[in-house]
């Protein structure tokens, strides 16, 4: 199988253009540096070296920078205090590909040659080398072949860094931080024949790579530091930093964080299924939470379980040396239980617990007296092929191969050796391949198992993959010196090799144990379950643990499906829902500076703003107190700032207002108001639920009758006036604003220096003076514009000529092509919509009604409604203004049979497939059927629909015309009510 790549995908393309923007103005320049290689006979030889090189002057830098954090809607940098620049991209959204493609983007628009990929570990290194060689042709097709070479450095083949500094060509070296951090021992910063008898570090500073690096928060060495002292010893031009959980958030250039994915669905919706004890309090249970230190006092936390009233609960409560825990809870199981030693280290610590007959010792996270860990393990294995196979039924008729992942807290739980070195099944092995021979008894799998997998052995069915030593053996996965990296490199060279092959359905392989440490670097599209058989309750890793199932998975052609439909992301773990849900929020919060469910004062203030002049401002600490009192007093939020149910329901029905001064804001306001609502939700997996279709529906003539006007397949072209076009583009660019000219910012401000700190106070206002800025050479416009915009040469002058705005692109050129940029490609989207034309396919191509009953269809009970007249016992809304319409369907009696489309259902539109909300049969006054097919909406204005949503809008009226083939055929209509979908008969 070979993995297809999306090189279109909105949100990669502006993160890579974020970057390639901040040299905007850099001229291509290839210079050329001596290097000397000795040899044994005769005299040093000379070598031309070739590195990078940054022409532009800070200001011109600063300005690029806060251009580009402008257009993402980013918090400006006052001052460039290095040239260390931030991309967040939650995991899963393919971050590796976009920092891959900057490489050759980067090298087409400025001729940079020389880049390195710093990573924090041996997963990553050999992950990111994987991606270098599934992408490769890729590259290569998407940019006409350019040469390029790259490979993994390696200390003892340092004769690869002599051609890294010497080659012409695009080089990209991948290196773990771990072999370029320490000096004393490293031959990085020793001299060596392979180089020439220079030292490695000289030839690479000499170059002036490009540093990207992955997982800054891994590599950068916590408060020491050692990690950012190597970076900065490769005087690289610029530090490109690329993480979903960024520690140091240096200028941040764009962002696409948790919620953002989830919301527009780039990642797979996440559910949970928890594994929780209730009512074992028949034995003392003792859990160690943490330890601490306070003013010379020694503490632990501790889990407990305590009376409260006339319920046992488990709580944790703060215990000392010499506590009686029979006092503490209150219970008689407890006597003669004491805390003895608390010991604080910099493994978490330790607490010795005095039960009678003995003593415990536990180290965080370890447990006295809980249940049997096994039993409890069992059934989340049992749980975790239960989920795996149901996912198999639905997805592998649709070319799907279904992954799940096991996560053991040691190795010798899946795979141990006796003393002869001879390798036996582990605990969890054994237990796996039991609960996996039940399921292939059980009646409801009986179709997955008739066939080729009835002959396959159990034991082909699941491996491991753990760090290997010397003698071929697993062992605990730990990089933290040279033989453990090296163990860990055995490993994952071995897994990423199995990448593609793991998603071939001719493979057998589908359950894969390892140790937690995988969670870091490796991940596979179409792991469907993660189950933790880990207690991850002391962890702050629950994002990394989830991360390795979150890529939207793909099909046996390698291509991405979309959809939630398909991509639910199974977690299987040992904690109640409510409290996975709220860790990972908190996580969230913590990593990325969310705040869920409390709209900040302030928290507006940073929106980008255009003023009349073309100036580019933000709203600023007043506007923002403004709309925040307007929230509180429309009851959006409260007096606190906590938002109300209110305020969800109309984000959620696009109902959301704001005074008329902000509405060119709207868009930026209500997309950081959904994330302070906690759009990122959890589902509990024991709410899934299968809705089957009702059977004297789906095949009544009533539904027929409907489902034959609606099943056919459509195909579109797009037809438009290209003097039309140019016409629009012009239009605009002439209406549009004056772009400003470079100006001068003048603030005056008092310092005062009092107990609480220094305190600047503004004194008075901002003035503002134009620079008259001459000495900057105009760029070749029409070529930028071409690259940037796909039309010809010929169109983009008429544009420029006609539009009389030249004298803009004197005063301020950047300004000017970006601006004309946006303007048309603005204008190819609406023409293009506007010139859509749909054409029926023939008889033989529709979607079947069987599908129904083929394609299976799961919802989760919050937002479930149980049905009557629908072709499904339940409708799955998303939204209040579906649920109820859904409720006035079932109540209206002129709606006789109605379907909510399922997912499989779309229409084909040049921005993605469309699935339309609902299909509907009603009988008229005058008894006549009329068959619709509806768009729910909350509001019937245009306007206040987003682009996207109306342009399919526009694309489904135009494809249900396409397919009429009588008068009584269906007509398609945008609604908000059942009242108002009767009110156009």
């Amino acid at each position: 199988m070979k993995l297809y790549f999306e090189p279109d995908l909105d949100f990669q393309v502006q993160a890579i253009n974020s970057v390639c923007n901040l040299f905007r103005g850099q001229k291509i320049c290839r210079p050329e540096f001596t290097v000397l290689k000795s040899t044994t006979h005769q005299a040093s030889l000379g070598f031309g070296g070739i590195s990078n090189q940054l022409t532009l002057s800070n200001e011109a830098l600063l300005k690029n920078l806060r251009s580009v954090q402008f257009d993402n809607g980013l918090s400006m940098s006052d001052t460039l205090d290095s040239l260390d620049f931030t991309v967040e991209m939650e995991t899963g959204t393919g971050k590796t590909y976009v920092y891959l493609r900057t490489i050759f983007e980067m090298n087409k628009l400025y001729g940079f040659t020389k880049f390195v990929i710093v990573v924090p570990t041996i997963a990553i290194k050999e992950g990111v080398y994987k991606s270098l060689q599934i992408t490769e042709e890729h590259f290569r097709a998407l940019y006409s072949g350019i040469p390029f070479d790259y490979f993994l450095y390696d200390s003892a083949k340092l004769g690869q860094v002599w051609n890294f500094a010497t080659d012409m060509q695009i080089t990209i070296m991948v290196v773990t931080v771990g072999s370029i951090n320490k000096r004393s021992i490293n031959n990085l910063y020793k001299e060596s024949e392979k180089t020439g008898g220079e030292k490695p570090i000289d030839l690479i500073r000499a170059t002036r790579p490009v540093l990207i690096v992955d997982e800054p928060q891994s590599v950068d060495g916590g408060l020491v530091g050692r990690g950012r002292e190597a970076l900065r010893e490769m005087h690289p031009l610029c530090t490109l930093r690329y993480s979903a959980t960024h520690v140091d958030k240096y200028h941040m250039i764009y962002r696409l964080d948790a919620v953002d994915a989830y919301e527009r669905k780039l990642v797979k919706q996440i559910e949970v299924a928890s594994a929780t004890v209730e009512d074992a309090h028949n034995k003392p249970y003792i859990r160690l939470v943490s330890t601490n230190t306070h003013q010379g006092n020694i503490s632990a936390q501790v889990e407990l379980d305590i009376r409260m009233s006339s319920k046992i609960q488990r709580r944790k409560t703060r215990v000392y040396d010499g506590d009686n825990l029979e006092l503490i809870t209150d219970r008689a199981v407890y006597r003669d239980c004491y805390i003895g030693e608390i010991r604080i280290g910099n493994d978490g610590g330790m607490v010795e617990v005095r039960v009678p007959g003995g003593e415990d010792y536990l180290q965080i996270g370890q447990a006295y007296g809980d249940v049997d860990v096994v039993s409890v393990q069992r059934q989340m294995i049992r749980r975790t092929i239960r989920e795996h196979l149901d996912k198999e039924k639905r997805l592998r008729p649709q070319g799907i191969k279904v992954l799940s992942l096991f996560f053991v807290d040691a190795v010798d739980r899946y795979r141990r050796y006796d003393e002869n070195g001879n390798s036996i099944k582990g605990e969890c092995a054994l237990i796996f391949e039991e609960e996996y021979r039940r399921y292939m008894r059980h009646p409801d799998y009986k179709t997955l198992f008739e066939n080729s997998d009835q002959t396959i052995a159990v034991d082909k069915v699941h491996d491991g993959y753990f760090s290997i030593d010397k003698k071929g053996r697993w062992t605990n996965t730990a990089e933290n010196n040279q033989i453990n990296r090296t163990n860990a490199g055995r490993a994952y060279n071995l897994i990423m090799k199995d990448k593609e092959r793991l998603l071939s359905l001719n493979n057998p392989l589908k359950f894969i144990f390892s140790h937690s440490a995988l969670r870091e670097g490796w991940d596979n599209p179409n792991v469907f379950q993660v189950c933790v058989l880990r207690d991850i309750r002391t962890d702050r890793g629950r994002r990394q643990t989830i991360g390795r199932g979150l890529r939207l998975c793909v099909n046996q052609e390698g291509k991405r499906l979309r959809g939630f439909d398909i991509n639910t992301l199974t977690v299987i773990a040992m904690e109640s829902y409510e409290q996975f849900a709220e860790n990972l929020q908190r996580e969230i919060e913590d990593e990325q500076g969310i705040r869920f469910g409390v709209v900040e004062v302030h928290g507006f203030a940073d929106i980008p703003v255009i003023e009349e002049s073309g100036q580019t401002t933000t709203l600023g600490v007043k506007a923002s107190e403004y709309i925040w009192e307007y929230l509180r007093t429309e009851k959006y939020i409260d007096s606190q700032g906590r938002i109300s149910n209110l305020l969800k329901q109309v984000l959620v029905d696009d109902a959301f207002t704001l005074p008329v001064r902000y509405k060119n804001q709207k868009e930026e306001i209500v997309r950081l108001l959904r994330k302070i609502t906690g759009y990122f939700q959890i589902k509990r997996a024991d709410e899934r639920r299968v809705i089957r279709p009702r059977q004297a529906i789906l095949y009544s003539p009533e539904f027929k009758d409907l489902w034959d006007r609606i099943k056919h397949k459509t195909t579109y072209r797009v037809s438009f006036d290209n003097n039309l076009l140019i016409e629009r583009i012009i239009q605009e660019i002439r209406e549009a604003p004056p772009i400003a000219k470079t100006r001068l910012q003048w603030r005056k401000a008092d310092i005062a220096i009092n107990r609480s700190g220094v305190e600047p106070s503004e004194t008075t206002g901002a003035a503002t003076v134009v620079l008259n800025e001459t000495n900057f050479e105009l760029p070749d416009v029409l070529t930028e514009l071409q690259d940037r915009t796909k039309l010809t040469r010929k169109s983009i002058q008429l544009i420029l000529c006609q539009s009389k705005r030249l004298t803009d692109f004197k005063q301020n050129p950047q300004r000017y092509i970006e601006f004309v940029e946006r303007a048309i490609k603005r204008c190819k989207q609406d023409v293009l919509i506007d010139g859509i034309k749909y054409q029926r396919l023939g008889d033989e191509y529709y979607y079947a009604q069987e599908l129904f009953e083929s394609r299976e269809l799961t919802g989760y009970l919050k937002n479930m409604l149980d049905t009557t007249k629908s072709v499904y016992e339940q409708v799955v809304y998303e939204s209040s203004v579906e649920a109820s319409f859904a409720d006035q369907l079932e109540t209206n009696t002129a709606v006789k049979v109605y379907a909510k489309l399922p997912g499989w259902f779309t229409v084909p539109t040049p921005l993605g497939t469309y699935n339309p909300d609902w299909a509907v049969l009603i009988n008229s006054d005058e008894g006549e059927r009329l068959y619709f097919v509806v768009e729910t909406k909350g509001t019937l204005d245009t306007a206040n629909l987003r682009y996207m949503e109306s342009a399919k809008i526009k694309c489904g009226k135009e494809h249900f015309n396409a397919i009429k083939v009588e008068e009584s055929s269906v007509k398609y209509q945008v609604t908000t009510t059942v009242d108002g979908l009767l009110s156009t008969l």
